[in-house]
């Protein structure tokens, strides 16, 4: 079963320096859904030291729960972020959502 539009929860503002957990779910699809995120439609790699793009963010990506959880936030963590959930048969992507830092 294609996954549904996942449900994203990003925070609208986050001050320098604190953390952020952006969350993306759906329960639809089956098997169960893989999420990915992107920023800015640049997809986050699940290792953030892998990245050249991210290397000055610390984050934490878990592509079984969809949460996407950064440590310390700084001004180049601020954009438009989506989730996509993916299964065998199809994918589904939440609207983006802006975070600022």
């Amino acid at each position: 079963v294609k996954p549904m539009t996942p449900r994203c929860t990003v925070p609208k503002a986050v001050p320098v320096g604190k953390s952020a957990a952006l969350h993306c779910h759906e329960n639809e699809g089956f098997p169960k859904s893989t999420y990915s995120w992107y920023r800015n439609s640049e997809p986050l790699s699940p290792d953030a030291k892998s990245n050249a793009k991210s290397h000055n963010s610390s984050y934490t990506l878990n592509p079984a729960t969809g949460t996407l959880i950064f440590h310390a936030v700084h001004k180049g963590d601020t954009g438009r972020y989506s989730c996509i959930a993916t299964n065998d048969a199809g994918f589904a992507k939440c609207e983006e959502q802006e975070m600022e830092v």
